[in-house]
């Protein structure tokens, strides 16, 4: 049985919130699925994504293989350099604290560009708020230009 980990889409019309599920590859997209994964709601700015690590590390562990949009999500949250991590790990290049410390520094590197980010936008989206709107005026009346 092959077994993707994909997007089912639910809210209303033109209003898309999805759960991050294990499905067998057959079912219908939005039909039955083996285990849900977490949330992901794209009109939020940024995104919300609510995702639980350890499940998804174990179904990636299983063979579960990704779409396209859930490999980028698990990508983001840092699944798969988990992932990555301890397949070094299992290959014996260097032990388990020392990968949990490279996953520890990714993070907190992470969160904090996440936080500019956000800042960042935030600092943009004000400014565009306060900006007056200016109109050019062009000739009122009878003027003609000379030509």
């Amino acid at each position: 049985m092959a077994v993707k980990m994909r997007l089912q889409r639910h809210g209303s019309k033109k209003r898309p919130f999805y759960f991050i599920v294990v499905a067998d590859a057959r079912a219908p997209r939005d039909g039955k699925f083996i285990q849900k994964l977490g949330t992901y709601n794209p009109l939020t700015v940024p995104a919300t994504i609510n995702l639980d690590r350890q499940k998804a590390l174990e179904w990636l562990h299983k063979g579960a293989q990704p779409t396209d949009t859930v490999r980028r999500i698990l990508s983001f949250k840092g699944v798969l350099y988990l992932k990555h991590l301890l397949r070094g790990v299992k290959l014996g290049l260097f032990d388990e604290a020392t990968a949990m410390t490279k996953f520890q520094a990714w993070h907190e590197e992470h969160e904090n560009n996440i936080k500019r980010r956000n800042e960042e936008h935030r600092k943009q989206r004000v400014a565009r708020k306060n900006q007056p709107v200016v109109r050019k005026v062009e000739n009122q009346g009878g003027e003609q230009a000379e030509g």
